[in-house]
């Protein structure tokens, strides 16, 4: 591509007002992409089901990985070896196969690990933080349960409180 085709693709994207990312989708009305118009979308909600769901299925990847994936790098090795040792430049070539594979799949075991842990932890925080919220919010109702019998009738708001007429 020319410099000046370049710069005139871009002039032409700057006229087109084309400032904003663009994604290819279906239309929303065909049933792809998201229905809600622009600031009117609602909240992210994870419940503890959700996180125990995430994390056991990376540790089940993580066992598989472990149990399958990994049972070819001594045969590959050994196999490289074996060709290596007669000759065969096959055998540098397998031998740089089977080091490239145990890298990935290390890098990938150790990013399932990290999921399943993190959602642990994640549901342990959040478990805490809920029993913090309660108790906090307890202790308020109690509160205000006080100072609303302590003048009047029992189980009446306080007209202290009451907004002036």
């Amino acid at each position: 591509m020319a410099w000046n085709e370049w710069e005139q693709l871009k002039a032409d994207a700057a006229d087109r007002h084309s400032t904003g990312m663009q994604l290819n989708q279906l239309d929303p009305g065909g049933g792809g992409g998201s229905s809600a118009l622009p600031g009117q979308t609602g909240d992210l909600k994870v419940g503890h089901s959700d996180l125990t769901k995430i994390g056991s299925q990376a540790h089940e990847l993580y066992d598989s990985l472990w149990n399958k994936a990994r049972v070819a790098i001594p045969s590959s090795d050994k196999a490289a070896g074996d060709l290596s040792g007669q000759g065969f430049a096959l055998g540098g070539g397998l031998k740089h196969v089977s080091t490239r594979w145990d890298e990935q799949l290390k890098s990938l075991m150790d990013a399932c690990a990290h999921i399943s842990n993190h959602m642990q932890v994640t549901k342990k925080v959040h478990a805490g933080d809920e029993h913090y919220i309660h108790r906090q919010v307890s202790s308020i109702d109690a509160l205000d349960a006080g100072f609303d019998e302590r003048v009047g009738e029992p189980g009446k708001k306080n007209p202290a409180y009451e907004p002036k007429k």
